[in-house]
């Protein structure tokens, strides 16, 4: 497969994607969770393509809520309008006019159209949820919808979420993993077949079946401001020193954790996870600048998830992303144990006692 295969295809395609009828006005509107990297991407290069793959469960519960309405521009009116929960978000608006501009490559019916973009979260702000991965493949899929009414695209499933997770990856990286359910790949690796850089794909053959019924429990240590953003953060990694032998670990990491996860083999698996996330965030560490996005309450929650894993002998592990809000992944077999273990001994090291109860879900919907 060649590294730009789909772009080349969907640039193509686009060439048949300017003239149509619209007689009336239409709206499309999906629901799309985000996700939790067990691998994590860090480092990209060109349009939001990853230097290194990455492996992420889809949540069910923490999701965005995503409505377009289309018409023919007539000239008069903006054409876009973006809110956010009920209001204008100018701010967020300016982000998605970019973006809408960007895929319009690939979609250049939408230079005709005015658009109208309600969205809103099932989950609070700098809740250490990437509410970009959730928005942007919500808005990927709508776009997809709309393309094909106007047109009679995109009919089959496998075409329809191929082209909306490639869009979604150019507005947000881990945005093309939303687009699939359950466990999804972003990233090329000879480990697994047809992985391309340049959107996701589900994975699902030969995956023990104890991982299809994780939850998530999402610990809020601190839901200030990052100090970091994701676009600064993969900018570090193009001088980082340590950069090269951490691409190289992802595949290696990704190699294995696949393994354990056919294997059914938990402590094998939580091994990996918890690696993944403690080499992130050494790599911000050990930035040119450094970052330390750990908190104090993060570390102790460490320690009594390690020394209660030791004491109970159960099966779970733990991640964060790029912050101080912890993932804590476990199976169904131990969610009494686990939900009990939190309320008693971890609320008290959470901002305001908050943590949210996730859990791994089917993927995307369409909202009739």
């Amino acid at each position: 497969m060649t590294e730009n295969k789909y772009t080349t295809k969907y640039l193509q395609d686009a060439q048949h994607l300017i003239d149509f009828k619209l007689t009336q006005a239409g709206r499309v509107s999906w629901e799309s969770p985000s996700n939790i990297a067990l691998v994590k991407y860090w480092g990209k290069y060109g349009d939001q393509l990853p230097e290194n793959p990455s492996l992420s469960f889809t949540l069910k519960h923490s999701k965005t809520v995503a409505s377009i309405d289309y018409q023919l521009s007539n000239g008069d009116q903006p054409r876009l309008g973006f809110y956010f929960e009920g209001k204008r978000n100018e701010m967020f608006e300016q982000k998605i006019s970019r973006y809408i501009e960007k895929i319009s490559a690939y979609m250049p019916f939408v230079r005709q159209l005015q658009l109208k973009i309600d969205s809103a979260n099932t989950f609070p702000h700098s809740a250490g949820i990437a509410s970009s991965a959730s928005s942007f493949s919500a808005f990927a899929l709508c776009m997809c919808n709309m393309e094909r009414n106007l047109f009679g695209t995109l009919k089959s499933d496998d075409k329809f979420y191929q082209k909306a997770s490639f869009l979604a990856r150019l507005g947000s990286g881990s945005a093309c993993r939303s687009t699939y359910g359950k466990l999804a790949l972003w990233g090329k690796t000879d480990s697994v077949a047809n992985s391309t850089n340049e959107l996701a794909i589900p994975v699902d053959n030969g995956i023990s079946t104890v991982f299809k019924s994780y939850y998530d429990a999402i610990l809020i240590i601190d839901s200030g401001q990052k100090e970091l953003s994701s676009t600064g953060g993969h900018a570090l990694m193009e001088k980082h020193y340590y950069s090269q032998n951490r691409y190289n670990q992802a595949q290696e990491n990704l190699k294995s954790i696949l393994a354990h996860m056919q294997s059914g083999n938990e402590v094998g698996f939580a091994q990996v996870v918890e690696n993944e996330a403690m080499s992130l965030h050494a790599l911000m560490m050990s930035s040119v600048p450094s970052v330390m996005l750990l908190k104090p309450n993060t570390l102790v929650a460490f320690e009594r998830l390690k020394e209660f894993r030791q004491k109970a002998k159960i099966n779970f592990t733990f991640t964060l992303d790029a912050g101080p809000n912890i993932h804590i992944l476990y199976p169904q077999s131990v969610r009494e144990q686990m939900v009990h273990f939190i309320e008693s001994n971890l609320l008290n090291l959470c901002e305001n006692g908050r943590w949210i109860d996730d859990e791994v879900s089917g993927g995307p919907s369409q909202i009739e």
